[in-house]
């Protein structure tokens, strides 16, 4: 997984997500509720033309049924369809059989029903209690000028658009309630690693001062074996310190950025985390190539190994190896752990983001990582399987 473009922090990253799924929930239920009511509306209006429109075409099929009535009175003097320019009709027998027409669409016509529209056309059926002609069903038919239609459209439009605009501010506002809980978790969280971090420095300093000051081969072994073990605990509380102080403090810094020897700085940042790694019978196995030289602040570099090189030994198996290559445009950590599926690798560099609660750490060592990338245009991917192990490359001048 590359990071390239990985955000600043990765708290805005997951509140972005939140903000993202949040507002896609919230869009598709309004969505809904919109189409749902410009549905019913719409219908609505149909229905109210068409019971509109009913009373006209009640009266032309009147006027027709007359005329049909007098056309069967005196067939043999008239023989003439009734006509009027004002609609057009037909006329049915029982068994559904054109006897005449005028209209538009004949072929469309639908007995069963009594008003509608169709094909720009509007159409009243009725049925007829005596049979003129053999007639038992007459059509009246008129224009459907579309006004209707129009209004309807233009009223769904604007007042669904008021709508979705208050629909949205009071989105807003749920949002605001929604993300209020999570952020005070997070300042909190915050506030507590910056109040932390304080009170570290002091007790820690002094531990390993005094570690270094004691001669080991005046010691007895078990007596040895317990400093030595002091030391472990001492150094992991250390680099715990310098990362919770990068994230309150360091990084707010102005770099000093200048051209380091980046293989001296990686060896020296290896034999620190020998000592750790001596806990769980770790080995070392480098391939660092001489005077690989680069342009960073060396301290946030060193910071960006440290995190490596302690996740390495953090999540690889006892007795197992770290792999540490280093060339010109890339450095590479592998390990022989417990590795990460496709699903952890995505969301590894997230602040707080933790896969294993067996092991310890706060889970910010990939996002300081993920920041000392993004600032210094460094590509980090991540290669892993779960069960196999994971490799880091940071590559860089690519």
């Amino acid at each position: 997984m590359s990071v390239s473009n990985v955000t600043a922090t990765s708290i805005n990253r997951s509140e972005r997500i939140t903000l993202l799924r949040f507002i896609g929930l919230y869009s598709f239920l309004v969505l809904m509720i919109l189409i749902l009511g410009s549905t019913i509306y719409f219908k609505l209006q149909k229905d109210l033309m068409l019971q509109t429109k009913r009373l006209e075409l009640e009266e032309y099929s009147k006027e027709l049924i007359d005329g049909l009535k007098l056309l069967h009175i005196y067939f043999d003097r008239y023989r003439t369809y009734p006509r009027n320019s004002l609609y057009r009709s037909a006329i049915y027998d029982a068994d559904h059989v054109q006897i005449f027409s005028t209209l538009k669409h004949p072929e469309g016509v639908k007995l069963d029903k009594v008003i509608y529209t169709t094909d720009g056309v509007i159409q009243y059926i009725h049925v007829l209690d005596s049979y003129y002609l053999g007639t038992k069903y007459t059509v009246v038919e008129i224009d459907d000028d579309g006004k209707w239609f129009q209004d309807t459209w233009r009223n769904i439009l604007l007042y669904g658009g008021v709508l979705l605009f208050i629909f949205m501010a009071a989105g807003v506002v749920l949002m605001r309630l929604f993300l209020s809980p999570m952020r005070e978790a997070i300042h909190l969280l915050d506030r507590f690693i910056k109040d932390t971090t304080h009170e570290l420095n002091t007790p820690v300093s002094a531990i390993l001062s005094n570690i270094e000051m004691i001669d080991p081969k005046s010691l007895d072994p078990k007596t040895a074996k317990k400093i030595r073990r002091i030391e472990i605990g001492a150094r992991t509380i250390s680099t715990i310190y310098q990362d919770l102080t990068y994230l309150v403090l360091d990084h707010q810094i102005l770099s000093e950025n200048r051209q380091i020897d980046l293989s001296s700085l990686l060896k020296e940042r290896i034999e620190y985390f020998r000592i750790l790694s001596e806990s769980k019978k770790l080995t070392f196995e480098t391939d660092i190539q001489p005077e690989v030289k680069l342009y960073i602040d060396q301290n946030k570099m060193a910071r960006l190994i440290d995190n490596l090189l302690s996740n390495a030994i953090k999540y690889n198996r006892r007795g197992g190896t770290i792999y540490v290559t280093l060339r010109p445009g890339e450095m590479v950590v592998k390990d022989t752990g417990i590795g990460m599926d496709e699903k952890e690798t995505k969301e590894v560099f997230e602040r707080y983001k933790r896969f294993e609660n067996g092991v310890g750490g706060f889970g910010i060592g990939l996002s300081i990582v993920a920041m000392i990338a993004n600032e210094y245009n460094l590509d980090v991917e991540i290669r892993s399987k779960k069960g196999h192990g994971s490799e880091v490359f940071v590559r860089w001048g690519v």
